[in-house]
């Protein structure tokens, strides 16, 4: 004999039911959503460190590359792109002599102040921070003519003054009076501590802003000397010239140079590694020392 449920009653367990499986769907896709997620995380993961430990692939080539004393193979360090594939990850590595910046060491008044004003600065403001960072470097506490020395700096709200020695980086010139984020932001990549070029750029691996702080430069034609730069190779017989017949040579520049990896994944996962190495060895008999090391760094 079956039993009759009034109702009332079957309805309320129909509900009940239908609110379990509820439940039940939400919890499922809750799991499942999170094993999705998991397992793009643990994707990423994965080919970041690939990616990572492929750019880092390309700082060394670069160094091996910079050591070979075959003109024919060895690569231009002019900021042209090279790549190669590592590991499944395509690597694009570009490389600059440090001979081809400004050293803001020894870079006198007139280079720097060129400098300021091909970024948009005034004449008169370009001068005064010109001034201002031979103040910073030098060991003396007289101002120059537009220079700034500790009660400028002091009487300006800064709780300190000028270091009175060489930069030790980049970086700290972000500390001189007169010098503003945005300013240095846009420079940086064209400034060094680290050329022994005593002060002048060298032409032949210049970048297009750098070479167009010199006097005989302006933007366009820094432009058409890097593109056409771009087409020689140090052995080429062909004379490459600056607009006022200066000839440059490809062989030569320094030990030192600024190396920018990036490596991507068929995924589209990237990494790129920015580095300054020396080249020469150390006392670990290592063939390079390394000056700076950036990881990602955003894209000027």
């Amino acid at each position: 004999m079956r039993t009759r449920w009034p109702p009332r009653q079957s309805g309320i367990a129909l509900i009940v039911v239908l609110w379990i499986l509820v439940l039940l769907t939400i919890v499922v896709g809750v799991y499942a959503v999170l094993a999705r997620t998991e397992s793009m995380q643990s994707r990423f993961l994965f080919d970041t460190t690939i990616a990572r430990y492929a750019a880092e692939a390309g700082i060394h080539r670069a160094a091996y590359e910079m050591s070979n004393r075959d003109w024919e193979t060895r690569w231009v360090p002019d900021g042209r792109p090279y790549a190669f594939n590592f590991g499944g990850a395509e690597v694009e590595v570009r490389i600059t002599d440090e001979s081809g910046k400004i050293d803001i060491n020894q870079a006198g008044a007139e280079l720097l102040s060129n400098l300021f004003i091909s970024r948009g600065m005034e004449e008169a403001e370009a001068w005064h921070l010109a001034d201002a960072i031979e103040d910073w470097r030098d060991a003396d506490d007289l101002p120059r003519l537009y220079g700034a020395e500790e009660d400028d700096y002091f009487a300006a709200g800064y709780p300190y003054g000028p270091a009175n020695m060489p930069f030790s980086s980049v970086a700290e010139l972000q500390q001189v009076i007169g010098m503003s984020w945005q300013l240095f932001r846009d420079i940086e990549p064209m400034l060094t501590v680290d050329s022994t070029s005593g002060g002048r750029v060298n032409p032949a691996f210049a970048s297009a802003d750098v070479l167009a702080t010199m006097p005989e430069m302006d933007r366009e034609s820094a432009q058409r000397f890097v593109e056409e730069r771009q087409t020689f190779h140090p052995v080429d017989q062909q004379a490459l010239a600056l607009p006022d017949g200066t000839m440059v040579s490809l062989q030569g520049g320094g030990r030192t140079f600024s190396i920018r990896s990036r490596a991507t994944l068929d995924s589209g996962t990237w990494s790129e590694v920015q580095a300054t190495l020396e080249l020469g060895g150390d006392h670990r008999g290592r063939p390079f020392r390394v000056l700076r090391w950036r990881d990602n760094v955003e894209d000027r």
